[in-house]
């Protein structure tokens, strides 16, 4: 056993190196600034200050947040019905439907969203409408496979027995399908969610730079701007803005499976 404990350490010394070494960096630029010639750090709350007393800064992460949840409300409408139209199949057109729900993610999302981005410029939609197409088609493969997931693991028997207590087609799929496929609702929420939030390259080439988010914000620090403690005080809000989310997402989860 304690061989096989041994094959932990290379993992370890990756997340270290790649994961907490660089959060580590973040969390020491946003508590800090640029000092003067005898200190040249200073510990400060300011990038956090300046964060929430400025008015845009509050409506751009809002506007994330908001962006986030309606594309994770969209996938929802669309993805469950077609994770169920799936499930209903026989096994082999069940894995041809899958199949041609994951073949387009083999294609690198900053392509697809390129050709997303030609498809639609001469089409008379808002910014806005245009980084939702592509938002929810991004990320909607996601909902489908999760909501399909836990579909396909459902006993079949269930819905004949549910017919059999008296149930119509209606009551049975609100009282056995749905609740049972819960589960896979959550963890779609989780995948579409948490990318949603932070995205950034899609609002960039859809939204034509007129619909800025906080990824957008964040890379505009870093990159053009150069101030990466203003930039890692906004990418630590962020993160915890997405283990607040995770935290009740798996909180709903866990009560659904007491339940």
């Amino acid at each position: 056993m304690k061989s096989f404990k041994r094959l932990v350490y290379p993992y370890l010394g990756w997340a270290g190196a790649l994961i907490v070494l660089p959060m580590l960096i973040i969390v020491f630029y946003a508590f800090s600034m640029q000092g003067n010639d005898v200190i040249p750090v200073k510990l400060t709350l300011q990038n956090f200050v300046r964060f929430f007393s400025d008015p845009i800064f509050i409506e751009v992460l809002w506007r994330s947040v908001r962006l986030a949840v309606i594309t994770t409300i969209i996938c929802i409408l669309l993805g469950y019905p077609a994770a169920y139209f799936i499930a209903k199949l026989s096994p082999d057109n069940q894995s041809v439907m899958v199949l041609l729900v994951t073949l387009p993610q083999l294609i690198n999302m900053l392509v697809r969203t390129y050709a997303w981005r030609g498809l639609l410029l001469n089409l008379p939609f808002s910014p806005a409408v245009k980084v939702y197409i592509g938002m929810v088609y991004n990320f909607l493969p996601y909902m489908i496979l999760q909501i399909y997931t836990s579909l396909s693991k459902m006993d079949p028997s269930l819905i004949p027995a549910a017919y059999d207590l008296g149930c119509d087609e209606k009551t049975a799929f609100l009282k056995v399908t749905l609740p049972l496929s819960i589960p896979g609702i959550i963890s779609g929420i989780t995948l579409v969610f948490l990318p949603a939030v932070s995205s950034f390259f899609i609002p960039k080439l859809l939204g034509g730079g007129s619909y800025v988010l906080i990824g957008n914000l964040i890379e505009n620090y870093f990159v053009t701007t150069g101030d990466w403690n203003f930039g890692s005080a906004v990418s630590l809000l962020m993160a915890v803005v997405i283990l607040i989310s995770m935290y009740f997402t798996r909180k709903f989860d866990y009560d659904e499976e007491e339940r």
